[in-house]
């Protein structure tokens, strides 16, 4: 049986940071294949200025070129409305017959996780493995982790990292005060950002 991560996000912009996070998943969890599924219209970014998302699958997809192990999927950047975390596991349970899905995301996620749609569904549907994230815990992770699992009676993975004190916020707004961030990600994407004025 095959495994499969999946990893979604807004990916504005991509960064060597997601490269890592997806690297250690497919080492730690013995995966076939972690495919990428940048955000169409993610409801919880509503009132956010994000960048259109074909820039964001083209950069994604620049940044995956030379990794085998990794792809990527336009299904949430083709449909229609909001793009729920249920749905697209629906989408690729049912793409990839027989195989196991594991949902890859951040703690922050995890102490969200009660307001998503349908989390039952979700973690029917997946292994839900988290990765810590700067600003929580171990003990605060765990003790969440804890409560979702006797709520819902269902396992969640957990993912160590280092923890990174990168995002995609702080790249942003770096270069928009014209610092040279080009080792924060691959130099296509980096070159691609500068030639479009992205973030300037």
């Amino acid at each position: 049986m095959k495994s499969i991560g999946i990893l979604g996000g807004t990916f504005d912009p991509i960064h060597n940071g997601h490269l890592y996070i997806a690297q250690e998943a497919l080492n730690a969890f013995n995966l076939d294949k972690v495919i990428f599924v940048p955000g169409g219209n993610p409801p919880h970014k509503r009132d956010k200025n994000i960048t259109s998302p074909s820039i964001r699958y083209e950069l994604v997809k620049m940044a995956i070129r030379e990794y085998p192990e990794f792809s990527i999927s336009d299904y949430e950047i083709n449909k229609k409305g909001y793009s729920y975390t249920y749905e697209t596991l629906e989408h690729f349970k049912e793409k990839e017959e027989n195989a196991q899905i594991y949902f890859i995301t951040g703690a922050d996620c995890l102490m969200h996780i009660y307001e998503w749609k349908n989390v039952h569904s979700i973690l029917k549907l997946c292994n839900f493995v988290v990765f810590n994230r700067p600003g929580y815990s171990r003990e605060e992770i765990l003790k969440q982790k804890l409560k979702v699992e006797n709520q819902y009676k269902k396992e969640i993975l957990l993912l160590d990292l280092l923890n990174i004190e990168i995002s995609s916020s702080y790249i942003r707004d770096k270069i928009k005060a014209g610092v040279n961030m080009e080792y924060f990600m691959p130099p296509a994407v980096y070159n691609t950002i500068i030639t479009l004025k992205l973030y300037s």
